[in-house]
């Protein structure tokens, strides 16, 4: 991941962790949907937007989506984000999900392991738009 650049821009990380459920499985053998993944990442471009600019602005567009491993009901996701760039309008955000703990339903229907490396399961960079709306925009020295 890359610095922020252009406008003096607040470190601005995201992460959340979540248990993919039966209800995501998309797919022949349990297959998670990769628009579960993109889901997660939206609500991080969310985040970050929200807290650097007091609004949740309009996400228009994913760009180099990579899906790197599969992922099945019961993994644990941890989802990363980070501003790497920041002008007037535009705020992009570099995302990664990783699986941290991963389903074992052939072991017994309750087994899982924890992951001693998380595996990069997709990664992707955002790009949303902020509108300057008056009395929206952060004001200097709020928290982050």
């Amino acid at each position: 991941m890359t610095a922020p650049e252009d406008e003096e821009t607040p470190a601005a990380d995201a992460s959340l962790r979540v248990r993919m459920s039966q209800a995501d499985a998309h797919y022949g053998g349990s297959l998670i949907d990769g628009a579960s993944i993109l889901r997660l990442f939206g609500d991080l471009v969310t985040e970050i937007t929200v807290r650097i600019d007091g609004d949740e602005g309009l996400l228009s567009e994913y760009t180099k989506v990579r899906f790197t491993a599969p992922v099945f009901p019961g993994d644990y996701i941890e989802a990363r984000a980070r501003l790497v760039h920041r002008t007037r309008l535009r705020r992009v955000v570099e995302l990664e999900a990783y699986k941290v703990v991963s389903a074992r339903p052939g072991a017994s229907p309750s087994a899982a392991e924890a992951l001693t490396s998380p595996q990069l399961v997709c990664s992707a960079t955002a790009t949303t738009v902020a509108p300057l709306v008056a009395g929206r925009r952060r004001t200097e020295g709020a928290a982050v």
